[in-house]
């Protein structure tokens, strides 16, 4: 049998795609939980990063008091970096934050307003790199039903005012024409760092697909958020993607898979690309890996999804440096080929929870624990459940 070099290659990438966390040795601790207690010795050759407090000036971070974006605020806090917290609710991240503290400024922000993102940069005292944690929909149980029907219409009738559709951009306008960022205290021979980092969905470009594929890659396709795909919100991430690529500035987008917080933290997440990934990651370890990225070259103009392996008694811990990983990514500019998607594929779908790892057999809200033991999910069962996501910008 002939396996074409397009396969080897993808199935060479997949068989290395783990990655890591880094953990700076002096941090300053302002809230109750870390990932790490002590920093991983180090066993490769390779001279340590400089600490990110000296590779940026300030992070502008947008949806900071969101579940993941206020963990990337404490990372980054207990990093010493400086923050720029845009927010909707500047009471709410005023008990989510320590207001005295010093690298923290809180700014009421309008991520709708393309105007008000750019002038929140301007006026920002230094920001030159932004993370973006926010997304037009919450799944807060505290919404009305008023609520609700009207973030369905709205939505539906206005997807261009999406919070994604003119934040995000925005940011990348801003930070277009600052100065470039790099490892080597900008040297224009080094390698850029990203100025955005973007925090995505996988699943984006499913809806998309051909049925062909969508029935040869049904374990990704016929997923719930692809099926369900509620008020059209992966075709808005999807859309947000590309407008940020265009834009002019260093990026780098991370897609992660289902956030979930009970999967175990501190796991090894294995990167790949052509949105075929399925599966679990912590949504502590999502933060950190963004992090990461400001710091990391070999992210900068590429686009990839993570999920994690279960870190189960200290065989699967991360890795000490994204850098390896990432290096082995392709840029944005050269695409992933469909050959190289599909044995991706095949690698990926080994690579799910539970027991059946029939993950187009899931049903909104329903885990593949409760699929292995044919229990109903907090939704209702498969082509009956009704999605608790809401606009909430």
């Amino acid at each position: 049998m002939m396996i074409r070099p397009t396969t080897i290659a993808a199935l060479a990438a997949l068989v290395t795609l783990s990655s890591a966390f880094q953990t700076p040795s002096n941090t300053r601790i302002i809230s109750t939980t870390t990932l790490f207690s002590t920093p991983p010795e180090r066993t490769s050759d390779q001279p340590p990063k400089p600490p990110l407090s000296t590779l940026v000036k300030r992070v502008a971070v947008a949806g900071a008091t969101g579940r993941t974006g206020k963990l990337v605020v404490q990372q980054l806090l207990s990093q010493n970096v400086p923050v720029l917290a845009l927010v909707r609710d500047t009471d709410k991240a005023m008990s989510a934050f320590d207001p005295t503290n010093e690298l923290l400024t809180i700014r009421k922000t309008d991520l709708g307003s393309k105007d008000d993102v750019i002038t929140a940069i301007q006026e920002g005292e230094g920001v030159d790199c932004a993370m973006w944690c926010a997304t037009g929909f919450s799944d807060a149980p505290d919404q009305s039903i008023w609520d609700k029907v009207s973030a369905i219409f709205g939505f539906a009738t206005n997807s261009q005012g999406s919070i994604d559709a003119v934040g995000l951009p925005a940011l990348g306008e801003a930070l277009a024409k600052s100065p470039k960022r790099t490892l080597a205290n900008g040297s224009d021979k080094s390698a850029p760092l990203p100025k955005v980092v973007m925090l995505s969905s996988a699943g984006v470009t499913r809806p998309d697909w051909t049925d062909e594929k969508k029935s040869a890659l049904e374990g990704c396709a016929g997923i719930p958020i692809v099926r369900l795909n509620p008020f059209g919100i992966l075709g808005v991430k999807k859309q947000s993607e590309e407008e940020l690529r265009n834009c002019g500035t260093e990026y780098t987008i991370f897609r992660p898979g289902g956030l979930n917080d009970k999967w175990p933290k501190n796991s090894r997440p294995i990167f790949s690309q052509g949105d075929v990934a399925v599966g679990r990651i912590n949504r502590e370890d999502v933060a950190t890996i963004l992090v990461d990225l400001l710091s990391t070259p070999e992210a900068t103009g590429k686009t990839f999804e993570g999920v994690s392996i279960a870190n189960s008694d200290g065989y699967y811990p991360p890795a000490e440096s994204l850098s390896v990983a990432l290096d082995r990514l392709i840029l944005d500019k050269d695409g992933v080929s469909e050959d190289v998607a599909r044995a991706t594929y095949a690698i990926m779908q080994q690579l799910l929870p539970g027991e059946k790892q029939a993950a187009a057999e899931l049903a909104m809200g329903q885990t593949y624990e409760q699929l292995d033991k044919e229990e109903i999910g907090r939704l209702g069962a498969r082509g009956t459940e009704e999605a608790p996501i809401v606009k909430t910008a």
